[in-house]
Parts: structure tokens; C-alpha cells; sequence
């Protein structure tokens, strides 16, 4: 009998130290979840006021085994496995949304107040098409022909159309409307875009400054402001949403986001090369933010003088804004940005950008490019390649977008006055009928 208890305790033992090891290994993934369900949970309260977390969840195989609570007054959210393991947790700022952090983020600046005045689509009317064209194409855009399933997969949550300059439809989905604030992800690379022209246009900022990490002392201190907006750093990077990729970590695991993309080393020589990188864009922001408002300046310098007032940036908990990802508006604020950029830069009778600036950050990077990334140019994705052919033939040559995962966009056709916003949760769809919307929104209105 005792030899038989030694071998249990000894084979259980052997399970444990085996179990641990697995939850060690498999940890980085495991938090890339619960992160990302925490944030998820705490953002959508703090600055959307939904309680349907689980209606912004992709399909993910911890979802089962995932319990995510959110404080009672809003303050704060929390997502582990079985309530327990690679907890996360996030915390509400009032102005700055959630930060993933092991505490409440302190010595955020007070948040610049932003007032609805300065912005005209924001207290008009619902607007409804009356061209029956517009209105076919927002129900394409919404999936009407479609049955239950498809449309859920398409998953279309807002529709907003302007035509030289003024609000000529708009659509929604349940639960959601003009003042539904929705996560723009990757359109956030776009408004830095915007956030870097107002300090170029102070003379803050030159595109060409460089030097811009007190560490770099090797060949990254030749990294321009303009290579890291137009991501042709150097750094190395893996924008992969996978175990233990730089991606992932960034958003999940470093409270310091833009000294983790600093960390890394040169893969490609400044310049050379256009690898697509999250990382570029935050670090960008870490750069520019810093001695200069840090997490208000987006608030101050952009979301005050449009009038966008229930648009985030939400920061790390270094308290940097992150800029590749974590900003939140309404569908008429985020075409309110596509309206600003179609006026170069030009709001309520004021220039806010150099006159041109939109012409130059739209000119596709003419270097060597990632697969995937054709059309990229500083921060905004051009319809047409370096060599000038155009890449989606069914909208106008002229037309540039801002872009974000699970289907977000802003449309811009400059050549026919028309900007289109659309907003969705489609992480599966097959064709989230962007373009093809579009097209026929275009056609419409000629």
C-alpha cells in the first residue's frame, strides 16, 4: 500500500507540474483573450453604455470557459478563465475610456471638455434617404437579401452618408443609433495621421525629425516621424493575432506600449521596406504625445475643434494614447473626420491642417510592401497602388479610406463629394460589402 500511495501522489504530482507547465505555455494566448474580453467589457459600459459585452466577442474557443464581470458602477471589468486563471482587468478614466493595467491608471491629464457645437451633423434630425437608389444601397449594406444567419454574420451597425457636406442618409441596427459610439480599431491609425498634421502645422513637428527614442543610439535613431506613420520603420514586428506575437503582446501584456515597440530591433533599413505594424502608429503616438498633453492631446488639438464629443482615445496605462487601435465615435463622428479630410484639413471656416496635407498623406508608398498592404500611404489607404494602378475598380481612382478590423470604414471619394461611414462588428463574413456599398451609394447620388 505504501509503494502504491507513493506512485499516485508521485503520477499526480507529474500532472500537476505538467498542467502548470501547459498553463505557463499557453498563458500568453490565454491573456490575449481575457484582455481583450476585459477591455472589451469595460469599454463598452464606460463609454457606449451597452451591457451586451458578449455581442463584441469573436468567435474564440476560450468563449466557454471565459467569465468576465464589470463593476457595478462601471468603473472598472475583469475577464478570466473560470474566473480565475491569466485574470485581466480593466479601469475606467472619465474622458480617456479603459486601460488594461494591474491598477486604476493615475496622472492622467484632465481631459480637455469637448462641446457638440463645433460639429454639425451631431444634433440633426435622423436622416433618411429620399433617393430609393440610396436607400437600396444602405439596405445592401445592411444585408436585407440576405436570411437571419448572413445577416448577423454581416453584422452592419451603422450607415451614415454625406454628399457635399451635408447628412443625406443614415441607417442603423437595433440597439444602436447616432449616438452609439463604436470602436474604430485600426481608423484610429488615420486620425494620428490628423493628430501629427495639426503638429506640423504649429510647427511642433517636422515629418523628418528624427532621433525620436532617447535609446537609440544605433542605426534606429534614423528613424524619421514620417517612416513610422507611414510604417517603413525598420523595427521588426508580427501584426499576427497569434500566441506570443508582437501584436498581441503589445495590447495585452505591456503596460508600456510605446517603449515595448521601441525595444525592438531593425529588421529592414529605415525606409526600405513597408511592413503593416500597430506597433509603428502607437510609438508614433508616444513620440508626439509626450511634453505635449500626452493622452488629451487628441482631445484638445482634434475632437474639441470638430465638435466630436463623444469620441475616445482610450491609453495604455503608461498613459499613451494607443493609436494604432482604441478609438471610439459615433458613425456621424467618424464621417464628420471623413468630411474634415475631404475640406483639406479645413473646419467651420478655419484651417486646421497645411493646405495639401490630405494630398500628400493619401500618395500610396512607393517602396518595397508586405503582401496585404498595397495602397498604404500615412495612415490612410489610397485606391490606388505606387505605380498609379487603381486597386478596387469599382469606386472612383481618387477615393481613400480609413480602415479598421471587424469591418470599419470611412469612405472618401473626393471627386464626387461624397464620404461614407460605416460601422459593424464582422470578424467572419466572407464580404462585408464595403466596396461594393459604396459603389452604389456613388452611383446614387450622381
Amino acid at each position: 500500500m505504501p509503494r502504491i500511495r507513493t506512485i499516485v501522489l508521485a503520477a499526480a504530482a507529474t500532472v500537476a507540474v505538467g498542467v502548470t507547465a501547459a498553463y505557463w505555455y499557453e498563458r500568453p494566448l490565454l491573456v490575449t483573450g481575457t484582455g481583450y474580453a476585459a477591455h472589451n467589457a469595460c469599454a463598452l459600459e464606460a463609454i457606449a453604455g451597452r451591457d451586451d459585452a458578449a455581442a463584441d466577442l469573436p468567435p474564440n474557443p476560450l468563449v466557454p470557459v471565459m467569465r468576465t464581470s464589470v463593476a457595478s458602477d462601471g468603473s472598472a471589468a475583469s475577464a478570466g478563465i473560470l474566473g480565475a486563471l491569466a485574470t485581466q482587468e480593466a479601469f475606467a478614466t472619465d474622458g480617456y475610456g479603459c486601460t488594461l493595467a494591474a491598477e486604476p491608471p493615475a496622472g492622467l491629464p484632465a481631459p480637455t471638455d469637448v462641446s457638440i457645437d463645433a460639429n454639425p451633423y451631431a444634433a440633426l434630425p435622423l436622416a433618411t434617404a429620399d433617393d430609393a437608389a440610396v436607400t437600396a444601397a444602405l439596405a445592401h449594406g445592411f444585408g436585407d437579401d440576405l436570411g437571419a444567419e448572413g445577416r448577423d454574420a454581416l453584422g452592419t451597425r451603422g450607415i451614415v452618408v454625406l454628399k457635399d457636406g451635408a447628412l443625406v442618409a443614415e441607417r442603423y441596427a437595433d440597439g444602436f443609433g447616432p449616438e452609439t459610439p463604436q470602436l474604430g480599431w485600426s481608423m484610429t491609425k488615420s486620425v494620428t495621421n490628423l493628430l501629427v498634421g495639426r503638429l506640423v502645422e504649429q510647427g511642433e513637428v517636422s515629418l523628418d525629425d528624427d532621433h525620436l527614442v532617447p535609446s537609440w543610439t544605433d542605426e534606429r535613431s534614423a528613424i524619421t516621424v514620417r517612416q513610422l506613420m507611414q510604417m517603413t520603420s525598420g523595427l521588426d514586428w508580427d501584426e499576427t493575432y497569434d500566441l506570443g506575437t508582437s501584436i498581441t503582446r503589445m495590447l495585452y501584456l505591456e503596460p508600456d506600449m510605446g517603449a515595448y515597440v521601441a525595444s525592438q530591433e531593425l529588421a529592414h533599413a529605415p525606409g526600405s521596406y513597408l511592413q503593416y505594424s500597430s506597433g509603428s502608429t502607437t510609438l508614433l503616438c508616444d513620440v508626439v504625445t509626450e511634453d505635449r498633453g500626452g493622452a488629451d492631446l487628441p482631445r484638445r488639438e482634434l475632437f474639441a475643434p470638430l465638435g466630436l464629443a463623444s469620441a475616445v482615445l482610450e491609453p495604455d496605462a503608461s498613459g499613451t494614447p494607443v493609436c494604432g487601435s482604441y478609438m471610439w465615435a459615433t458613425p456621424r463622428e467618424w464621417a464628420s473626420i471623413g468630411q474634415f479630410v475631404l475640406q483639406d484639413g479645413v473646419w467651420g471656416g478655419e484651417r486646421l491642417l497645411t493646405e495639401g496635407w490630405m494630398a500628400s498623406s493619401t500618395l500610396p508608398v512607393d517602396t518595397e510592401v508586405e503582401p496585404g498592404s498595397d495602397g498604404y500611404a500615412s495612415g490612410w489607404w489610397a485606391n490606388t497602388r505606387a505605380d498609379g494602378s487603381v486597386i478596387d475598380e469599382e469606386l472612383p481612382a481618387d477615393t481613400y479610406f480609413a480602415s479598421g478590423h471587424d469591418g470599419q470604414k470611412v469612405v472618401v471619394v473626393p471627386s464626387e463629394g461624397v464620404v461614407i461611414a460605416r460601422l459593424g462588428f464582422t470578424p467572419a463574413a466572407d464580404d462585408n460589402r464595403i466596396v461594393s456599398m459604396a459603389a452604389e451609394v456613388v452611383a446614387a447620388l450622381r
